[in-house]
């Protein structure tokens, strides 16, 4: 199963039936929705919202005793994170691990960074590359399609210690055209921490003045 962010989402509910098939499920709907609803309030920067919301997808999933889908829901809600430079275990996903694919359990490794050359072909293809220590850069990430999974995997570069400034460029260009708050506030302040490691003072005043304009009282939540 290719575990890219955008189809853990589809991994929930295939709702693309045709006509004559039986309706998917109630649980199928709901947790589908909520967790489209929980990954876009965590990116616009509404935390009250998306843990609401994960409760729900957490309440259907359950009501199947499927452990392995209840892991793909976390595994969706840790790469949020990552995407947003939030660096911490993936204490869901972990509880639920051993329940687990290997193609999920190599995803997991890859969004905490230590990913090895054995897990690249458990991985969506756009992110082999990032896999194994080579050289990577923007031209990875352009590579990548869906602005979520772009996002994650400029996260999982900078986690690693191999995120160039130009992966740091694109993850900010793409974090603003979506409006994600979140992701473009953590973005932009590792640019402003670059800036002022490398003197850059008018560069780094730019970058504040565009941090507070993303994090005025208009954030508060």
């Amino acid at each position: 199963m290719k575990l890219r962010t955008t189809l853990l989402l589809s991994a929930l509910a295939a709702l693309s039936a045709c006509s004559s098939s039986p309706p998917a499920p109630e649980w199928q709907l709901n947790a589908k929705g909520g967790a489209e609803r929980a990954t876009e309030a965590w990116l616009v920067g509404d935390s009250r919202i998306e843990a609401a919301e994960f409760a729900r997808v957490r309440h259907e999933l359950t009501s199947t005793g499927r452990a392995d889908l209840l892991a793909r829901a976390e595994l969706l809600r840790c790469a949020t994170r990552v995407a947003s430079l939030v660096f911490e275990p993936c204490t869901g996903f972990d509880a639920l691990a051993q329940d687990a694919a290997p193609a999920e359990q190599a995803y997991a490794r890859y969004l905490a960074g230590t990913a090895t050359p054995a897990d690249a072909a458990l991985l969506p293809a756009a992110h082999r590359a990032l896999v194994g220590g080579g050289a990577a850069d923007a031209a990875v990430i352009n590579a990548i399609q869906d602005p979520l999974s772009q996002l994650v995997a400029a996260g999982v570069l900078l986690r690693s210690g191999r995120a160039s400034d130009a992966v740091a460029e694109r993850a900010v260009g793409t974090s603003s055209a979506r409006g994600w708050r979140r992701p473009l506030a953590a973005w932009l302040t590792l640019q402003h921490r670059r800036a002022q490691a490398a003197g850059a003072q008018e560069e780094a005043a730019r970058l504040q003045r565009r941090i507070d304009l993303v994090l005025g009282p208009a954030a508060a939540r």
